[in-house]
């Protein structure tokens, strides 16, 4: 009932900010505006400034995260662009000038922030280590929308992956490592060949038909290629981990689940072919072109979290982990204790 409750609640502010939107959409839609410049200005006011305060004014005593004023902000800047004609957009084209630039740098600066206080927490904090993707999507699910959390956590720790972290990750004891006999790598690698190649022959034909066609599809190849680097990048500084009688299973960036030690019905090692199914999964992404050693059936069904947060539920994991014999060694000690 209270769950009922909370849920209309956090409904009401979206209900008012779309009535709000619709009622200015129908007055840019009407025949009024034409050379009402003191109109044109109170719309765009309002698309920009009224509409988003008395959103937040909505939202301020609910677990809605106060950051998605800026969104609201947004929308309103998009319906404007969208139903006003190039000659009422003055006052819009002055925000998107001088106001959204510096939104922007405000909202990058908020989640630098965020991200560096977490940071800090995790060092004086020693029973837990840290993992920055982790810290990231904790500080953006405090400050951003539940759906827009998980593709901009996923940008951005590619590019970190990719570009910033360059300090080689020493394993702790508790620590297992998953890439360097399993093939991934070496995969991943030549992908990125193999995309860099395609990418230069590609341009060079398509240019001779369209520039604008050739840079676009190059573009998006070297998206491609910076994505794959992350996520290969990535595997290398987010290692299996057993914490607080639990099990954190992760494959880079790209997959992860988080297992209670208690919940673990038998581990066993085996390379043996295992049919993938709802209940049967493989923690690489690859799925079934990835071998694996190790097969960890559970008590009850758990969840695997993909890439930009695409769950999918299990009963049954195969991985592949370096150190087999000690990582079966220890899980069973710790299923004893």
């Amino acid at each position: 009932m209270n769950r009922v409750l909370v849920l209309s609640r956090n409904l009401i502010p979206f209900g008012v900010t779309i009535s709000l939107f619709g009622i200015l959409i129908l007055l840019m839609k009407s025949p009024f505006l034409t050379g009402n410049e003191t109109l044109i200005a109170g719309i765009t006011a309002d698309l920009l400034l009224t509409v988003p305060l008395v959103y937040f004014l909505l939202i301020r005593k609910t677990e809605i995260p106060k950051t998605t004023v800026i969104p609201i902000m947004l929308i309103g800047l998009l319906i404007g662009s969208y139903f006003l004609t190039d000659e009422h957009q003055y006052y819009l084209r002055l925000f998107k000038t001088w106001v959204l630039p510096i939104l922007e740098i405000l909202a990058l600066s908020f989640v630098i922030y965020k991200v560096r206080k977490a940071i800090k927490h995790y060092k004086s904090n020693k029973t837990k280590a840290f993992d920055f993707f982790t810290t990231l999507k904790n500080t953006c699910d405090d400050i951003l929308p539940k759906g827009v959390v998980m593709p901009v956590v996923t940008e951005i720790a590619v590019f970190y992956y990719g570009f910033i972290y360059w300090k080689r990750r020493e394993l702790k004891a508790n620590e297992f490592s998953y890439h360097k006999d399993s093939g991934t790598i070496a995969l991943l690698i030549a992908i990125i060949f193999i995309v860099a190649i395609e990418t230069v022959v590609f341009h060079m034909l398509l240019s001779k038909w369209s520039d604008t066609a050739a840079w676009i599809l190059t573009f998006l190849s070297i998206y491609s290629g910076i994505q794959i680097l992350g996520f290969l990048k990535s595997m290398f500084k987010r290692p299996i981990s057993i914490e607080n009688d639990r099990l954190y299973l992760r494959y880079g960036m790209m997959t992860e689940t988080v297992i209670d030690i208690k919940e673990i019905n038998s581990i066993e090692i085996s390379s043996k072919d295992i049919e993938l199914d709802e209940e049967t999964r493989k923690l690489s992404f690859l799925g079934e072109m990835e071998s694996h050693n190790i097969i960890i059936r559970l008590k009850k069904e758990n969840e695997l979290t993909g890439l930009y947060g695409i769950k999918r539920k299990y009963r049954n994991l195969a991985l592949f982990v370096d150190d087999k014999t000690e990582f079966e060694n220890r899980i069973n000690k710790a299923l004893k204790q």
